[in-house]
C-alpha cells in the first residue's frame, strides 16, 4: 500500500520462529530479531555496543513455514517489511504502543556465514502456475554472446 513506512533491519534472531496456522489454515511465524548498533570510540581505540533494538517481526503464509524451516535462534538475519504501529489500553487503564515489522523479504546474512540455497515445489494456487511451470533458469540455457551474434548473421 501506498504510504506505508518500509525499513530494512540487520541482526540476530532471539529465539526459533514460531509457527501458527489460523482457523483458516494461513501459516503465520513470529520472531524477534535484536540489532545492536556498534560505534567505534576514537579515545579509547575500543568498540562499544550501543542499546538494543528489539523487534517483533511476523512473516505470513509460504514465508512463515520456509522462515521456520530455515531458521534458528542467533542466526544473523536481512529483514524487510513494513513498520506497523499497535497501539492498546490494559486492563487498568494504561495506554501502551508497539512498533513490530510485518515481513515480505528476509534471509541469513552471508557476513559471518553461508547459505545453501533450496527452492520449494508449491501445490498450484487459484491461478494455475506453479514454479515448476516456469521455464528453465534463463542463465542456464543462455548461449553467450559471441554465440548469439554469430546465429544472428552479426
Amino acid at each position: 500500500m501506498a504510504g506505508e513506512t518500509s525499513i530494512t533491519v540487520v541482526g540476530n534472531l532471539v529465539n526459533d520462529p514460531e509457527l501458527r496456522f489460523l482457523t483458516n489454515g494461513t501459516a503465520m511465524a513470529k520472531f524477534t530479531v535484536a540489532s545492536t548498533p556498534r560505534t567505534l570510540d576514537r579515545d579509547s581505540g575500543q568498540w562499544k555496543d550501543g542499546e538494543p533494538l528489539f523487534l517483533n517481526c511476523t512473516a505470513w503464509r509460504d514465508l512463515a513455514e520456509n522462515v521456520a524451516g530455515s531458521l534458528t535462534r542467533g542466526t544473523r538475519v536481512v529483514v524487510h517489511g513494513r513498520l506497523r504501529l499497535s497501539r492498546w489500553e490494559t486492563p487498568e487503564g494504561e495506554k501502551r504502543q508497539q512498533h513490530a515489522l510485518d515481513v515480505d523479504e528476509i534471509g541469513p546474512s552471508l557476513r559471518f556465514a553461508q547459505a545453501k540455497v533450496t527452492r520449494t515445489t508449491r501445490a498450484k494456487g487459484g491461478d494455475g502456475f506453479t514454479p515448476n511451470d516456469a521455464p528453465d533458469d534463463v542463465w542456464n540455457t543462455a548461449v553467450p554472446a559471441d554465440a548469439a551474434t554469430a546465429s544472428a548473421g552479426f
